[in-house]
């Protein structure tokens, strides 16, 4: 199993219509290393929700239900969706709390702000989950 996070703005979809759905298509990504991740991602893979903009925190776990597939709104076929299911919700992990931890300042997340589908290592996937909320 491997482990991923995807960035949505709450605005254009959030974690609250994420878990109104059985599975949703991760659609709109035009990136192509967050596509090249996409296509990387497999059934059953691990997925932090992360709400971007304003928020900036994670605030979900999905599972990857659906493998990549074609864009049927691409004609260009260059560009592919996964289906993610919502499994969890989590107490928000503030963006801030992420970059006080000293072991994640290698993650795509602190590294490279604006990809929207990125990698996390199993033991940056443990460290996020145990943080405890910045007051």
């Amino acid at each position: 199993m491997a482990y991923w996070l995807v960035k949505s703005e709450p605005g254009d979809w959030s974690w609250d219509n994420q878990l109104a759905v059985e599975y949703e298509p991760w659609d709109g990504v035009r990136n192509f290393q967050a596509q090249k991740n996409m296509r990387a991602m497999k059934n059953g893979d691990k997925v932090f929700f992360y709400h971007s903009g304003k928020a900036k925190e994670i605030v979900g776990i999905c599972e990857v239900v659906r493998e990549g597939y074609p864009d049927p709104d691409d004609e260009t076929n260059r560009f592919c969706l996964v289906d993610l299911k919502a499994i969890q919700s989590v107490t928000p992990i503030s963006l801030a709390s992420i970059k006080s931890e000293a072991q994640l300042q290698d993650i795509a997340l602190v590294r490279q702000p604006r990809l929207s589908v990125m990698p996390i290592d199993e033991e940056a996937w443990h460290i996020i989950l145990n943080i405890q909320p910045i007051q």
